[in-house]
């Protein structure tokens, strides 16, 4: 009769044998030290210092469900699964045939026994409590403070990742990384780690609604018409790519940017308390979004691993495919679609921040039409409004700057050109009056937001140059006599609309003489 048994010599030696009944049995014994150990603990070194120690007293000889590692040791397991697999059907080739299957049904099915029994339950339940306390701690989603003074792609150089982001980064990666040792517990492995993300990915949701619930920017990017017409804008482009979102279509950019900045400016009047006014918050969108654009790349690379290992057992099982047909399969192709729920929040994050700035603007800017533009005097200084924007531009984008990529600062800041450049223009329509010292105010507003917008390093200076030129042009042309506004309107017929050059007949201006037929010889030049 055939026997198996499994001792325990140590911290580093575990000595295996089996006899079939004959004299003649045979004994192998593992020596294990750190150096087996291919598993960086990196992850759970951050969470796991301080936990309670389970009871120390256990059986340390037997076989089968017997712990027969010391606690800290149960992860060795994961270390020499690969090399007793390989061992067992090394032997099993070189014993005689009566010896080959006595080996892989003792050794391996004991190792089998004892993942499956031991490691995967004690490991779950290990992460289970590790993952909680990452992204329960209190800095686990406080953006770091003054990490670096600007924004670095690298971990390793100081990209401000979230804390308990980092902490479950660390924790996938072990976790995954054993599907490479046990690929025939991936399935297992792979079923764990989703667990984790599904629960963090929950809190990262609830820490999200707690910076936006309520406030004007959040309801409008769950609007339909709103989320299509952002969509389809070219700023999108620099957005993590998503699954299904296609960008903008050539050629319809600047009629995208009107006619979001025509929604927005439908909005009004905005209310202050329908904003985020907390910078505070807005540095955690800004950090999350890039938190989640993080993990969601590290989920991806990490699921491509998976796949990889489970078709090279596949295509490797030759001779061991009918050995251990049973324990190859491939993981589920969940973690991709986990790395897509993880892009669309960063998405979302970034939507908000961006309708956030331009809520802002139009907040600032709707306060032109009730101020009177008839001064008796050049003033010195942009209007107060425009100060009040102009600093908050400044300052959030200097409070961001650490923690967001350039070309997401611009999708932030991006979009409050166009909204300005269009509400200055609209606001003539409600103006009653307007001098030439009101002219040239409008106009130095326009110039002190070009200058606080083009100090943002990655947004396109000449852009936005080029739509407040477009402003200040519009409001000179009031000081034009009607005969040289009416040809200007002949040789520069798409610059502005019929509706955009009537209401620069329609304005009172001191000084100027509109004949009674003045809109009707503007529509002959002007096709409406």
């Amino acid at each position: 009769m055939s026997t198996f048994s499994l001792v325990d010599r140590g911290p580093s030696l575990i000595r295996i044998g089996f006899r079939d009944g004959s004299e003649d049995g045979l004994t192998f014994a593992f020596r294990f030290t750190d150096a087996t150990m291919s598993i960086s603990n990196q992850g759970v070194d951050l969470i796991r210092q301080g936990w309670g120690k389970r009871g120390s007293n256990v059986l340390q000889e037997g076989y089968g469900t017997s712990t027969v590692l010391p606690e800290q040791g149960i992860y060795l397991a994961a270390s020499i699964y690969r090399p007793v697999l390989q061992f067992t059907d090394k032997v099993a080739s070189m014993l005689p045939q009566k010896y080959s299957q006595l080996g892989n049904d003792g050794l391996l099915a004991f190792v089998d026994n004892f993942v499956k029994d031991h490691f995967l339950p004690s490991m779950f339940v290990d992460y289970r409590k590790a993952v909680q306390q990452a992204i329960s701690s209190p800095a686990a989603f406080r953006p770091r403070a003054h990490a670096v003074t600007s924004y670095t792609p690298l971990v390793e150089k100081g990209r401000p990742i979230l804390q308990g982001l980092l902490a479950i980064d660390f924790l996938a990666k072990e976790v995954l990384g054993w599907v490479q040792a046990m690929p025939k517990f991936a399935v297992a492995l792979v079923n764990y780690v989703q667990t984790f993300l599904e629960r963090t990915y929950e809190r990262c949701r609830t820490s999200y609604m707690e910076a936006v619930l309520e406030k004007q920017s959040y309801m409008l990017i769950g609007r339909h018409d709103i989320e299509h017409l952002m969509r389809r804008d070219p700023a999108s482009a620099c957005l993590p790519c998503s699954i299904g979102e296609l960008n903008t279509e050539n050629g319809e950019g600047s009629e995208v940017e009107t006619e979001i900045s025509d929604a927005l400016l439908n909005l009004r009047p905005i209310r202050q308390e329908n904003l985020i006014r907390d910078d505070n918050k807005l540095i955690l969108l800004a950090s999350l979004s890039d938190s989640l654009e993080y993990i969601a790349d590290s989920i991806e690379r990490l699921g491509k691993i998976c796949h990889s290992t489970s078709n090279q057992v596949e295509q490797n099982g030759g001779q061991k495919a009918p050995k251990h047909s049973r324990t190859s399969s491939t993981p589920p192709r969940d973690l991709p679609a986990f790395a897509e729920e993880y892009k669309k929040l960063a998405i979302d994050c970034l939507k908000v921040l961006r309708v956030e700035m331009q809520l802002e603007t139009i907040f600032h800017l709707q306060e032109m039409t009730s101020k009177e533009y008839l001064d008796d005097q050049d003033a010195e200084e942009p209007d107060d409004y425009i100060i009040s924007l102009t600093s908050l531009i400044t300052r959030r984008d200097e409070e961001m700057a650490p923690f967001i990529a350039g070309s997401r600062r611009n999708y932030i800041f991006g979009g409050i050109c166009s909204v300005a450049s269009n509400a200055s223009i609209k606001a003539l329509a409600d103006l009653k009056a307007i001098n030439l010292f009101g002219v040239q105010q409008i106009c130095r507003n326009s110039i002190a937001l070009e200058q606080a917008l083009a100090a943002i390093p990655s947004i396109d200076g000449e852009a936005v140059q080029l739509r407040l030129d477009r402003v200040r042009t519009y409001y000179e042309l009031l000081n034009m006599p009607f005969e040289a506004l009416l040809a200007f309107v002949a040789e520069h017929e798409n610059l502005f609309s019929f509706v955009e050059y009537s209401n620069l007949l329609k304005v009172q201006v001191p000084g100027r003489e509109i004949p009674a037929d003045a809109l009707d010889r503007v529509a002959e030049v002007l096709p409406r």
